[in-house]
């Protein structure tokens, strides 16, 4: 794809695109949450929130393609199907703060139970009880 610009951040360089996806992941997971993975980045772990920063969020979440509630349903499912509990946590707040509703969230479990099987949809929903219990 050399020469051409796509949607996501080719064309753009790393740093660019670094910045990119660090605006992003603070916008949807807060300040808070990335400051703290920043802070807990160590040697064996910087690559990793490098590749992140730039591929996930520089990349994959700016893409126009899908707005970011819809993003936000795509992952939710695919972390109830994976069984990706701690991260399913994190996307429950983030889906929240891309304006899903609370129904909405509980549709999305519902409809998971359906495609993810029930045991997920119920552990889902025991975290997503935890997480807003919280009032996260």
């Amino acid at each position: 794809m050399t020469g051409t610009t796509r949607p996501g951040g080719d064309g753009l360089t790393d740093a660019q695109r670094h910045a990119q996806g660090m605006g992003v992941r603070r916008e949807v997971l807060s300040d808070a949450h990335v400051d703290r993975a920043i802070a807990a980045t160590t040697p064996l772990t910087a690559d990793f929130q490098d590749l992140i920063t730039r591929y996930a969020w520089g990349d994959i979440w700016s893409r126009p393609g899908l707005d970011r509630r819809a993003r936000s349903v795509a992952v939710l499912t695919a972390l109830i199907a994976l069984g990706h509990h701690e991260e399913l946590a994190m996307h429950l707040r983030a889906a929240r703060r891309n304006g899903l509703s609370m129904e909405e969230i509980q549709e999305v479990i519902l409809q998971s139970a359906i495609y993810c099987g029930v045991p997920a949809a119920n552990t889902a929903f025991r975290i997503a009880s935890e997480v807003f219990a919280a009032g996260e």
